[in-house]
């Protein structure tokens, strides 16, 4: 298929980024930041109400910016006792610019009276894709993981909300105690990019015949 086709990452998350070319390693695809592509930021407001909505907002807008084919990922953990919050305020939970620790402290000061079932939570991940070719037409794929929120950290692995999340049917263990290989087979993520993966290879494969058509015309 030729070299490999550059593809912009929509976020800034070092632990995403980490996680997506894992996980896309296999692709023909360059996987980058928009910072590394435009040497600066991308600064997109983040206000929708869902994390579709974002997601599609961040792929847009960096598509647009870089005019390469964009990947953006908005992802939340939502638990059942708090009403689908922290939801797409996850990485704000606790205040707009939160750690992972201050927004994991707050989740358990959050959850301090809930027990058994109302702990239950899950994971989810919103994938958009946005293509210069398409720019109407953004492609969403989604990711879930359940599980339940513990009452104390576990496990040094992962980012975000993964020392708390019990992951459903896993002996107990945390998202954060879980072996790279493990999560990248069973998290929220693992399952959208195994989504998104026919969306990509079919919009890499069309921009492969442009350029052989506009070739074949001069």
């Amino acid at each position: 298929m030729g070299s490999p086709v550059t593809v912009a990452l929509s976020s800034g998350n070092e632990g995403k980024l980490a996680e997506l070319r894992a996980l896309l390693s296999e692709l023909p695809i360059e996987l980058l930041t928009v910072r590394d592509i435009l040497g600066a930021p991308l600064n997109v407001v983040e206000d929708a109400e869902t994390l579709e909505g974002n997601a599609i907002t961040k792929a847009s807008a960096a598509c647009r910016a870089t005019g390469l084919i964009c990947i953006a990922d908005d992802s939340g953990l939502e638990v059942d006792a708090l009403g689908g919050r922290p939801g797409v305020r996850s990485a704000r939970f606790a205040h707009d610019r939160a750690t992972d620790a201050e927004n994991n402290a707050e989740l358990l000061r959050a959850l301090e009276d809930a027990e058994g079932d109302k702990r239950a939570a899950r994971f989810r991940c919103v994938l958009a894709l946005a293509s210069p070719w398409a720019l109407d037409d953004v492609q969403i794929v989604e990711g879930r993981v359940e599980g339940t929120i513990s009452r104390d950290p576990r496990g040094s692995g992962g980012f975000g909300y993964d020392p708390l999340f019990l992951v459903q049917d896993h002996d107990g263990r945390s998202m954060a105690e879980l072996s790279e290989s493990e999560k990248n087979a069973i998290s929220h993520r693992a399952q959208a990019v195994r989504g998104i993966v026919p969306v990509l290879l079919r919009v890499i494969a069309a921009q492969y015949d442009e350029a052989e058509r506009i070739a074949g015309g001069r």
